[in-house]
């Protein structure tokens, strides 16, 4: 899809638009590129009367990552889990585009709209500057494509899921990084069922239609599998009781073992809760290729599924692979080397650009390997906004000049059932251990109801959590 708009747009130009808004005067422009968590932060906190703020995302909204497996099934509803990037505009001028290049010599940066090609016949090529926020202009003799400058530029565009290549991942699997991925799950969990309901069908079909599974044993597999387990052993249970019964969750992963950043005895105590709630762990498990309803894994030969959601890591983001000026990870590729101060490296001199940062799990400090989190991004980006008020502001207190510190704060998985894991050994601060069951539950909850991010999501997350308690999930197919 996003090949299809791209390529549609390469043929076309918007159509020009006459609403005007004044352009920011004196002020140095801040571009921003990806409204992930390391990108938003960055847009929430800015001095924005002090900065000339442009984001660029093909995004135009922020997603809560931790709770899209709760979306998946109905436990939240979308709306829930995203904030608006538009909240800001139009004090911050924001455009959905995937940045294509990044002249770091010239400080331009090339993009290309991430929505739709207008279509319009009478539609012609924009003459001159024809941006209704003043900020960018069209590059000459390209295909839709605009040109913006920087004085400074935070790339925080994160990276895509990893599929190692394997045949058929692309075309037949689902992942799940965004909202979209988990409209399209919940949306296919349920025509499962619809099709399994129909009488024209075989049991055996049946079976095959309702065996769900689910590659990679890292938290966003394991969440996912247990909010399907909750899923069907509560409301379709109780709505679809003979295909409920035939139904399956089975979780691979290439490692012996799942939830390997967690300690030791918080992965046995969700490989018990997991085999004891019927959902089969099939660990040291490698999938050599995908076919519409059916995967080839190395060890069990074809099997056949009617749902694919595949969550093995990180590949990089096509904009980090076409940078060739600055360092990067030798091993994967898939980020761009910072030092302690999140300044990107650069290949010529070896020495950090003072006006290009990346944070989040499009950049790596030298050295200093931190794991791929949110938690991670999220604090980078705290720790650059302080440093670029304080720059704005004309002051620079030894706290902004100090490198970066990640401060682990633990970490959360749900298990299913009312209960979770929490990893507090290796937290940075405050009191180290570990919690399982429903007071990690009630944790696990708690923390992520404090870190949602606006009053109306504070609101609307208990409020779809009480209501699904008591009414259950929604199975309208729309």
């Amino acid at each position: 899809m996003v090949e299809d708009q791209r390529a549609a747009y390469a043929a076309l130009w918007s159509r020009p638009r006459t609403l005007f808004s004044s352009p920011a005067v004196g002020r140095q422009r801040l571009v921003i590129l990806g409204s992930g968590w390391g990108g938003y932060e960055i847009l929430r906190a800015i001095d924005k009367k002090r900065w000339n703020v442009v984001i660029v995302s093909p995004n135009n909204y922020f997603n809560f990552t931790p709770l899209l497996a709760s979306c998946c099934v109905g436990t939240l509803e979308f709306r829930a889990t995203v904030e608006p990037v538009r909240r800001y505009t139009p004090e911050v001028v924001a455009y959905t585009a995937w940045c294509d290049s990044i002249d770091f010599k010239h400080k331009k940066l090339i993009c290309m709209p991430a929505t739709s090609p207008v279509t319009f016949p009478e539609s012609s090529q924009p003459a001159g500057d024809n941006d209704p926020n003043q900020s960018a202009s069209p590059v000459a003799g390209s295909s839709g494509k605009f040109e913006l400058t920087y004085d400074k530029l935070v790339i925080a565009v994160g990276a895509y899921s990893q599929t190692f290549n394997v045949p058929g991942v692309k075309e037949h699997a689902h992942f799940l990084k965004d909202i979209r991925d988990a409209r399209r799950i919940r949306a296919r969990v349920l025509e499962c069922f619809e099709q399994a309901n129909q009488p024209t069908i075989t049991d055996a079909d049946r079976r095959k239609l309702l065996n769900f599974c689910i590659v990679g044993g890292g938290p966003t597999g394991v969440e996912f599998a247990a909010e399907l387990h909750d899923f069907l052993h509560t409301d379709l249970a109780r709505h679809y009781p003979a295909l409920a019964r035939m139904a399956k969750i089975n979780l691979y992963d290439v490692a012996p073992v799942i939830l390997g950043g967690f300690d030791a005895g918080l992965q046995e105590y969700a490989t018990s809760k997991f085999k004891r709630e019927g959902i089969r762990l099939l660990t040291q498990h490698h999938v050599e290729r995908v076919e519409p309803g059916r995967m080839f894994v190395t060890e069990e030969g074809e099997v056949n599924f009617g749902l694919l959601v595949w969550s093995t890591g990180l590949a990089p983001n096509p904009l980090i692979e076409s940078i060739t000026e600055a360092k990067k990870h030798e091993r994967t590729k898939r980020s761009l080397i910072t030092d302690g101060n999140l300044n990107v490296l650069m290949n010529d001199t070896g020495a950090p650009d003072p006006d290009v940062y990346a944070i989040g799990d499009a950049a790596t400090i030298e050295n200093e390997p931190l794991p791929a989190t949110a938690q991670v991004a999220n604090q980078q980006a705290k720790y650059l906004t302080k440093k670029l008020n304080a720059l704005v502001r004309g002051r620079a207190p030894a706290s902004s000049q100090a490198p970066f510190k990640f401060h682990n704060a633990g970490s959360l998985a749900y298990v299913g059932d009312w209960e979770a894991i929490f990893d507090r050994t290796k937290a940075a601060s405050g009191p180290k251990g570990k919690e399982t069951g429903r007071l990690a539950w009630l944790l696990w909850r708690s923390a992520y109801f404090t870190k949602t991010l606006s009053v109306r999501n504070k609101i609307l997350v208990p409020m779809y959590w009480f209501l699904n308690w008591i009414f259950g999930r929604d199975l309208s197919r729309f």
